[in-house]
């Protein structure tokens, strides 16, 4: 099959996430609409599409030892200077993030990885773009507030043209796995967030 890019996060929901998806594109950040908007849990990995049951098999463990938690984003921060992004914070939830990454990249299981910098969880809401856009993205977006009660995460792969499609999603607490019908196609670069 060769080899694929994929990520896991935890979606934001709607009508957060076409918000946050629209002011990202307002913000001129090119990349917006080819990335949903999300709380990242894997980074952008690259492995061998025949792993990709095996991935699967490990999120549908690793979903049926989660549970629901309240996920609250509030206010904006940035990881600049050492990465170009503007984020919305996640204030409530963080740890229950954490405890999920973790367990996504298990050393004992298939998407075992270290990571480039320390896990913070967040909505990147401007990524790579000027200085004064990602100022006022850091501005606007400063008062925004949103929550919800987080029941899963999902299983994204990218596609050759960019875009992050969503495979599968995984309920928390051994709930039904809801494949997601998406064509395959070759993939392309991967993104930093």
């Amino acid at each position: 099959m060769g080899t694929v890019t994929i990520g896991v996060s935890i979606a934001v929901p709607e009508p957060h996430g076409s918000l946050l998806q629209e002011r990202r594109a307002g913000f001129g950040d090119a990349a917006a609409h080819g990335i949903p908007t999300h709380v990242t849990l894997l980074p952008p990995t690259e492995v061998d599409g025949d792993e990709l049951p095996a991935i699967e098999a490990h999120l549908t463990e690793v979903a049926a030892a989660g549970r629901s938690f309240l996920m609250r984003l509030s206010g904006t921060g940035t990881f600049r200077p050492l990465s170009p992004v503007v984020y919305v914070q996640v204030v409530e939830g963080a740890e229950a993030c954490t405890w999920l990454q973790k367990q996504v990249r298990d050393a004992s299981g298939p998407v075992a990885r270290e990571l480039q910098f320390p896990y913070h969880p967040h909505v990147t809401v401007a990524h790579g773009i000027d200085e004064a856009a990602m100022d006022r993205a850091y501005e606007e977006l400063a008062d925004y507030e949103a929550q919800w009660s987080c029941t899963g995460f999902a299983l994204y792969e990218q596609g050759a043209d960019g875009v992050w499609r969503k495979l599968r999603e995984y309920a928390f607490g051994g709930g039904a796995v809801v494949p997601t019908q998406t064509a395959r196609v070759d993939r392309g670069s991967l993104p930093t967030h």
